[in-house]
């Protein structure tokens, strides 16, 4: 150890103290605060720069956590703050679809009529309902309703289908699904002994339920639940996306939703006179908690949308007056990739928030639609690591203030092994916080007596035991681990770097797949592509591979691979292409890259058509071609 390093920060308490005695305060405050003010100018100046975003950050999160604690102190939950709103204010519009509008009355109605069908069917509190369907407002209305029997519902991903579609069923332990009549095919063929309902459409099996029919029936009195419901209950279970692997069910309660909502309502500064547009997946917390939330818990106009168009977007926003739009994934890129017309500006968008813009096309998506202000937010369903750009700083993901030492923040970037995704420890232990521009593993650390802060995990306690660790910062603590890694300037913008895992070191270095795709999509002409490391022969660590959609085969491949030069370090270049018809997208917008890692570059497996690098071009693979590879007679 340092003796110097222990011995001058204590030292220098004591030699102010003898220059006090000595020569007076005064003296000593007019000499050393200028010292003080030359040795530490740069993080001064630092801080004096950074301070209004600082402030300004600190003070909504303020407001999120005030709005929360209130409702935490009362014991109120979705469905107590929904019925206290629609005392006041029954006629509100909260919800337009198409040419629709639902009013707070009007979901109170419906969803005591669900609450209805399952009270006199029997359900009780805790029991788990799936719920399949197409985006809409009855969809809200019918898990609102479900929760006010204290049932949990199971959001499930409308995208999924066969072995997938019966693995979110079961680790969910669902009793019975709902599901609308465009989902009739799927749910008749993957699930078997389970109590259906279908809404809308024809019944063809006497299997199935009719909601529609037996909502007809129910009393549109709010029934009154047997078993009382707390704000720390159950509310939702939303499935992750998949992209790595099968869905995992993450537990949403009643807390987490308030805290998803007020978080919209504070970090924009939403107002009542606002109007969200929402075309985002309801199954998910983005578009059915940040997106939905508003509307229910205080009444913000939002319009809802069947699904994502990138042509109809701002076409939608002109129509109805929206001031607030929500983007996810690549969403962005679709609309930039849409010929321009002149209504592009005719909007009244003040804000966008979301998360997933890249920085790659964040500049020209502001430029073109004109739009004020980008609030990227990150965040995970069932984590506690959630911040935000609130400045229009491209790229970044959120802020940690600069005014505050760093044991005060509740989240952290730590030193991992890229190798193994472990934390480095110290001597003592405990984890080592990453230096400025020093990527690692973004974390948050838990206190279950703090809504913003607790971890509430997946149903599968296995699963949940696996994103957390102990001993963080110090000996007791706990912290959940996003799986995220991150980066973080000297002004405290943090920036996301890859997803651990998809992180591959090839030539020595370490390559993050997300700034490889970025580069590969923009220099492709906004193609959908994703980045990934293949493993060849006995080489160490993994070749780069790209799969692109080109279904015309269009790609020039000696230009593709001169602009990749130009953008990308040798280590980082794709050595192999595949050329896509499609790719498999989550419902999120994020693209599933797992089966075509494991599928690798063979071409005796894969009937896409396959490229490999080649001087300044890329010529096809054959199976020759991959043969020489394997045994080393290619190089590359």
């Amino acid at each position: 150890m340092n003796l110097n390093s222990l011995f001058l920060p204590a030292s220098i308490p004591v030699l102010i103290g003898v220059l006090i005695y000595f020569i007076g305060f005064k003296w000593v405050f007019l000499t050393t605060v200028p010292l003080l003010i030359v040795w530490k100018r740069r993080r001064i100046f630092i801080i004096l720069r950074t301070l209004p975003r600082d402030i300004r950050f600190v003070y909504r999160i303020g407001r999120i956590i005030t709005r929360t604690k209130r409702h935490e102190k009362t014991n109120m939950n979705v469905v107590s703050i929904f019925r206290q709103k629609l005392a006041l204010d029954p006629d509100r519009p909260i919800y337009l679809f198409g040419e629709s509008v639902w009013t707070r009355q009007d979901v109170e109605e419906y969803s005591n009529r669900v609450a209805n069908i399952f009270n006199e069917t029997g359900f009780k509190k805790s029991d788990v309902i799936g719920l399949m369907m197409s985006n809409r407002p009855e969809f809200i209305c019918t898990w609102l309703g479900l929760a006010k029997l204290g049932i949990v519902t199971a959001l499930i991903n409308t995208n999924l289908r066969g072995m997938s579609l019966k693995h979110c069923i079961k680790s969910a332990e669902c009793k019975a699904i709902i599901f609308s009549d465009d989902m009739k095919d799927v749910v008749m063929e993957a699930l078997e002994d389970i109590e259906k309902y279908q809404s809308g459409g024809t019944i063809t099996d006497d299997k199935v339920k009719d909601f529609d029919n037996l909502l007809q029936q129910m009393s549109t009195d709010c029934p009154e639940p047997k078993d009382p419901i707390m704000y720390t209950d159950k509310l939702l279970y939303i499935f992750t996306s998949g992209t790595t692997g099968l869905p995992k069910a993450a537990i949403l309660p009643h807390s987490r939703y308030i805290l998803a909502a007020m978080a919209t309502m504070s970090l924009m500064n939403v107002q009542q006179s606002d109007i969200i547009y929402n075309p985002l997946p309801l199954y998910h917390t983005a578009g059915g908690g940040l997106g939905a939330g508003p509307a229910l818990l205080e009444g913000i106009k939002t319009v809802l949308r069947v699904k994502f168009s990138a042509s109809s977007y701002i076409t939608d926003c002109i129509k109805y007056k929206c001031t607030i739009g929500q983007y996810i994934g690549e969403m962005c890129r679709y609309m930039l990739a849409v010929a321009p017309k002149p209504t592009d500006t005719e909007h009244n968008l003040k804000f966008m928030i979301g998360n997933g813009l890249r920085p790659a096309i964040w500049g020209a998506f502001v430029r073109r639609f004109e739009i004020p202000c980008v609030t990227e937010v990150y965040g995970a369903t069932e984590g506690n690591v959630n911040i935000a750009n609130l400045d229009n700083k491209i790229g970044a993901v959120g802020c940690l203030p600069q005014f505050l030492p760093r044991s005060l923040f509740p989240m952290a970037i730590i030193r991992i092994n890229p190798e193994t995704d472990e934390p480095v420890r110290g001597p003592d232990g405990l984890c080592i916080r990453c230096e400025i521009d020093e990527p690692g593993m973004f974390v948050g650390l838990i206190k279950n007596n703090d809504p913003s802060r607790q971890f509430h995990g997946y149903v599968n306690k296995a699963e949940t035991k696996k994103k957390v660790i102990q001993d963080v910062f110090k000996k007791g603590d706990s912290a959940f681990v996003s799986g995220d890694l991150m980066v973080m300037d000297e002004l405290g913008y943090i920036y996301f770097k890859d997803r651990s895992g998809d992180t591959f070191r090839w030539k020595g270095e370490n390559v993050a797949t997300s700034e490889v795709e970025a580069v590969v999509a923009t220099v492709a002409g906004l193609r959908d592509c994703t980045v990934y490391g293949v493993k060849v022969g006995d080489l160490d660590g993994k070749a780069g591979m790209a799969a692109l959609v080109d279904p015309k085969e269009e790609l020039n491949f000696e230009v593709f691979a001169l602009a990749l030069d130009k953008s990308l370090p040798p280590y980082a270049r794709p050595i192999f292409l595949r050329i896509l018809n499609s790719i498999e997208l989550t419902g999120t917008f994020k693209m599933k890259k797992v089966t075509l890692q494991t599928q690798g570059f063979d071409p005796n497996e894969i009937k896409d058509k396959l490229y490999f690098r080649r001087g300044p071009t890329y010529v096809p693979l054959t199976p020759e071609v991959y043969s020489s590879i394997l045994d080393g007679t290619v190089k590359i």
